[in-house]
């Protein structure tokens, strides 16, 4: 039992460095995380052995070992779609994105790429998580699974037409379509996803997001 509530700690320390990326102290971490100072260095010590956080003057920060352990998720999904999700960016002018079903009722940012040539554009991160039945990405991949009672209207209209579309549910002020990629057995869910602010035609975005999350699927 006190290794499982360690474990817990620990991963509640990750949760709380990855909300706070200019740092926090010892202090500030034992308040967080409703505990004392000792137990808070008890905790750092092997994450720090580990690279998964490290110290910055009096503060610490996730760590590189994140973004190594970061980098073999879902590997495959993500060599494949990299490219084709950056063509996607620079052809639209658009921030696109792979977001990946996690669990019953989350969906966490795989991979996003920025157009390498647009004034203005959308920045967010990789590792978001997000409801999955909220945005247009969540919305896709529910709409790429079968259908289940209770759903969402717009999870049956995505599932009839292809494409999800939402606006300002994940992102103030930004409009997003996407589509879902074919998973194969035993894969999670899956979707490519386009967003950005002001007018667009969203049916011609939308048919850009299917050629993609079809592309994806096709060389996986």
């Amino acid at each position: 039992m006190s290794g499982s509530l360690t474990l817990a700690r620990g991963l509640a320390l990750l949760r709380v460095l990855s909300e706070h990326p200019e740092g926090l102290t010892v202090s500030e971490l034992a308040g967080a995380l409703g505990t004392h100072r000792p137990g808070v260095y008890r905790l750092l010590a092997p994450h720090l052995e580990h690279r998964l956080v490290r110290r910055v003057g009096d503060r610490y920060q996730l760590g590189t070992g994140i973004v190594e352990l970061a980098s073999r998720v879902q590997p495959r999904l993500r060599e494949v779609a990299g490219p084709l999700l950056q063509e996607l960016a620079d052809r639209l002018g658009a921030t696109a994105a792979l977001t990946v079903r996690d669990g019953e009722d989350a969906a966490v940012v795989l991979d996003v790429r920025s157009p390498r040539h647009a004034d203005l554009h959308i920045t967010y991160r990789p590792g978001l998580r997000h409801p999955v039945s909220v945005a247009a990405s969540g919305i896709a991949i529910l709409a790429g699974a079968p259908a289940r009672p209770g759903e969402r209207p717009e999870v049956a209209s995505a599932r009839a037409r292809g494409w999800a579309r939402s606006h300002g549910e994940l992102l103030p002020g930004a409009t997003g379509v996407a589509a879902p990629v074919s998973a194969g057995a035993g894969e999670p869910g899956a979707a490519v996803s386009a967003v950005w602010v002001g007018q667009r035609d969203e049916a011609a975005m939308a048919q850009a997001v299917i050629d993609c999350a079809q592309e994806i699927a096709r060389r996986l």
